[in-house]
């Protein structure tokens, strides 16, 4: 509420202040909002006695609690779960953090060395496969007249991306 000796004044046609009109507005706002306010208390402290209720004196009352075994039990359970769970919880945000610092060059490090032993071991396979069926051997018995046809097929695969050409002969 405006103090009396700053009534408001009445309302202009042209809201606009002259720069005197507004120096002086600010002046007047700026004294107001650092008058000094009334000394008025902002606390009470009373400091009479509270009135004691009943005529019956004070008791002591130990404290006596006795935990149930399921109690202690569900206890031990609770502590316990909570602790397995940070565990695999660190586990697994261990392995992530492995994961994250995987690269290509280490990738390359484990795998190259175990796919030239896988290729050796290829290789070492059909070289035995390939001996083996080019010394294989096959005897005929006959018993009573035989009309004997015999064709041959060769066949051979080569590249990486398989090409099998066959050849028959008679």
């Amino acid at each position: 509420m405006p103090h009396p000796e700053h009534a408001p004044e009445p309302i202009r046609a042209d809201p606009r202040l002259t720069d005197t009109e507004a120096a002086a507005e600010a002046r007047r706002i700026i004294a107001d909002a650092y008058r000094p306010l009334p000394e008025t208390p902002t606390a009470y402290r009373d400091t009479t006695p509270l009135p004691a209720y009943g005529l019956t004196p004070p008791v002591a009352q130990p404290d006596r609690r006795i935990v149930p075994a399921w109690a202690a039990g569900t206890a031990v359970a609770g502590i316990g779960v909570g602790a397995t769970c940070v565990g695999v919880g660190c586990g697994i945000w261990l392995a992530c953090q492995g994961f994250a610092a995987v690269t290509l060059t280490s990738v390359l490090f484990v795998t190259l060395p175990i796919a030239a032993l896988a290729a050796v071991v290829t290789a070492i396979g059909s070289a035995v496969r390939s001996a083996k069926a080019a010394h294989t051997e096959t005897h005929h018995h006959y018993t009573g007249p035989v009309h004997q046809d015999q064709r041959n097929v060769t066949t051979t695969t080569r590249g990486v991306w398989a090409k099998t050409t066959t050849q028959q002969s008679h």
